[in-house]
């Protein structure tokens, strides 16, 4: 895996793959708008992303009829340098038609113990961990 970063002035930067996605980040300076996450936000949206991912591939090869899953992302970081995520909750609220909560559980865990490799990589600073609940779809 490749990927190049450059600096497009201030504190911008642009992010780009080797699969040719690019997306800008960085952090205000002053009182000028932030040009996207910070690295920091990015980290954390890719350690719920990959767990995400995880967690519906599993539910879909348990034949369970997925419809939404969403991940609510809480962390805390130390006070000084680095400032390390040093807690991360992620709250996985999956949605579809006769969910077996048992399944969820099953494959959050999968995700957290032998699958997700930016939760395994982030749990070497931060203690992860996970919760779930499952919602009936047009409930």
């Amino acid at each position: 895996m490749k990927a190049t970063v450059t600096w497009a002035g201030a504190r911008t930067f642009v992010g780009q793959t080797e699969t040719g996605h690019a997306i800008a980040f960085g952090t205000a300076f002053g009182d000028a708008p932030k040009p996207g996450p910070s690295p920091m936000e990015l980290l954390l949206i890719g350690t719920g992303g990959c767990s995400a991912w995880d967690v519906i591939s599993i539910l879909e090869k348990g034949r369970e009829q997925v419809q939404d899953c969403e991940v609510r992302i809480d962390s805390d970081r130390a006070e000084t340098d680095p400032k390390v995520f040093t807690r991360i909750h992620l709250h996985f609220i999956v949605t579809g038609r006769g969910l077996s909560p048992e399944k969820v559980a099953r494959a959050v865990q999968l995700s957290a113990d032998k699958y997700c490799s930016a939760s395994v990589m982030m749990a070497k600073t931060a203690e992860v961990t996970h919760g779930f609940e499952v919602v009936e779809a047009g409930a």
